[in-house]
This record gives structure tokens, C-alpha cells and sequence, in this order.
């Protein structure tokens, strides 16, 4: 078991390596989780939505989850995605997380089923509930349906398992009045690595990042800058970054950001249906910002 107190800073929303005929490729999964290690991230997240969980079995859920937990050896805590609209399932999942060694669970709203709020405090209550492993809330609305509100979260707060959420409202006044509601014991990550430094100014611990999974050292840095104050250096590395970080969204994550880790020799560019390849202007633009970025070469660099 890893220590928990790593569950701040950076955290890379790992993506899910496919071979050409789109089966799981075990062995550049490991050399990711490697990649990422080596260049200073602070926790892994296996199975998020960056990972392309929704598309892949529950087996091959499973066997990310453990394929991380076995590379990662300790070093570094391992959180593991288990979300979803089915309440009883979600939790089944956890408890099968929990029996392959995950340090912590990241749990994303119910989608399509849109629950209220006091759906959602329900339904997470259960989770709460029935794990024995932490429990890190997933708020992103843009993609779920529903917002998972700050009184309800300040009420979830109160059960000992849930320890924090990754908030991806967008919303900087939202994540300000959770961070008003609570104590510095709950921990808030910012969602999208263009936030990290206010929502850190807010009081946040750092970034559950798609970036990352490219730039695991810059993000890092980044990450550590500002939740350690030393803002002057966090804005010139978020000037640097974020050209970057908004074009890892110029389409559908985790689209761009596969692409990006083709391009730089880490992984095998395929991904599963509903997803497809950047359109040819979102490749040029990509290239681009990369390229003037200086980030072409620098992962092939890393990796070597």
C-alpha cells in the first residue's frame, strides 16, 4: 500500500494503450506507468475516462487496474477509476479494486440518468458506505449531465472514506465556495490542467491531469509551484503549458492527447468506437503547438 499523503501534486489520468487489432497493450501500459514514475508524478489513475474505461470490459477494467498496480509496485499511490450510473455496480467494482491493491478510488457522477442532488448524496453515500478504500468525488458536468453541487459536496465530506474531489466544473467560483465550506483535510484537485494554479490559490492540492500523460515532469513542476506558493515560477510554467493544455481538448479526450504520445514514439495511435482520430486540421494544429512548444521531442528524450 502506498502512502497516502502522495495524493497531491500530480496525478496523471492515465490513457489506455490499444495494439493495431485493439486489444490491450499490456506492455506499453507498463512502460507508461514507468514513464510517468520516473519523471515525478505523484499518484496514477488507472481507468478514468482519459483511459477510455467506458469502452473497455470490466476484465480489461481489471487488468489496467492491476497492470498499474503491479508497475507501479508502491512507489506511488494508485487510484482507480470506478464511476457510473448503477450504483450496486459501482460498488461491486470498488470491492474488487480494493482485493487487487488500489490505494484509492476516483468516482465520477452518474451520467445520462442526471440524479438530483440528493440522488447524488445518495448514491455516494452507499459507496461511502460499503468501501473501506478512499474515495475521491469526480465532478464534471460537461460530460456527466449534472453538477455535483458544494453543499452536497460539504455533506459528503462528512463520511470518513471520501477524502476529496477532482472538480472539472470549470467553474473557479464553485470550486472556491467548496473550498470554503471545508477544511484543508478535503482535498481538491483541479480537473483540467488549465486550473491548477487558481484553483491551487484556492487552496486546492494539485492536478488530476490529461497533459501529463505526454509531459509528466513539466506538469509536475507546475503542480509543485503552485501548491507550494512559489507563484512566480507556477506562471511562467503556465504560460508555457497552456497552449498545450487547450489543445489537448481541440477535440474529444482523450483524442488529442494520444495522438500527441504517437506522434512522440510512446504509444501506437488507436482507439476504440465511439472514438476516431483527430480530423486532419486538429493534426496539423496539434503539430503545431507542440512543435513552437518545443514538445515534439522532448517525450521520446524522457523515454529513452
Amino acid at each position: 500500500m502506498a502512502n497516502l499523503d502522495q495524493l497531491r501534486g500530480c496525478g496523471t489520468a492515465i490513457v489506455t494503450p490499444f495494439r493495431q487489432n485493439e486489444s490491450l497493450d499490456e506492455a506499453a501500459l507498463r512502460r507508461l506507468v514507468e514513464f510517468q514514475i520516473v519523471n515525478g508524478v505523484d499518484f496514477i489513475v488507472a481507468c478514468g475516462t482519459t483511459g477510455e474505461s467506458v469502452t473497455m470490459s470490466e476484465e480489461e477494467q481489471a487488468r489496467v487496474v492491476e497492470i498499474t498496480i503491479e508497475t507501479a509496485a508502491g512507489r506511488v499511490p494508485v487510484v482507480a477509476g470506478a464511476g457510473g450510473y448503477n450504483t450496486r455496480e459501482v460498488i461491486a467494482k470498488i470491492q474488487r479494486y480494493g482485493k487487487l491493491g488500489a490505494d484509492a478510488i476516483l468516482s465520477v457522477t452518474p451520467y445520462y440518468n442526471k440524479p438530483t442532488q440528493e440522488g447524488l448524496y445518495q448514491h455516494y453515500r452507499a459507496i461511502a458506505e460499503a468501501s473501506e478504500l478512499p474515495i475521491i468525488l469526480y465532478n464534471v458536468p460537461g460530460r456527466t449531465g449534472c453538477n455535483l453541487e458544494p453543499a452536497t459536496v460539504a455533506r459528503l465530506a462528512q463520511f470518513e472514506t471520501i477524502i476529496g474531489i477532482k472538480e472539472a466544473s470549470g467553474n473557479i467560483s464553485q470550486i472556491g465556495e467548496i473550498a470554503s465550506l471545508l477544511d484543508d483535510s478535503f482535498r481538491i484537485f483541479a480537473g483540467d490542467d488549465s486550473v491548477v494554479l487558481p484553483v491551487a490559490a484556492l487552496g486546492g492540492v494539485g492536478v488530476i491531469s490529461v497533459a501529463s500523460n505526454l509531459l509528466p515532469r513539466e506538469v509536475s513542476d507546475l503542480a509543485h509551484a503552485c501548491i507550494e506558493g512559489h507563484f512566480e515560477e507556477a506562471r511562467q510554467l503556465n504560460r508555457q503549458l497552456t497552449p498545450v493544455f487547450k489543445v489537448m481538448f481541440i477535440e474529444s479526450n482523450p483524442v488529442p492527447v494520444k495522438a500527441a504520445m504517437a506522434i512522440n514514439g510512446l504509444i501506437d495511435e488507436v482507439y476504440r468506437l465511439p472514438m476516431v482520430p483527430l480530423s486532419p486540421a486538429g493534426r496539423t494544429r496539434l503539430i503545431q503547438v507542440l512543435s513552437e512548444a518545443g514538445f515534439i521531442k522532448s517525450a521520446i528524450a524522457q523515454a529513452a
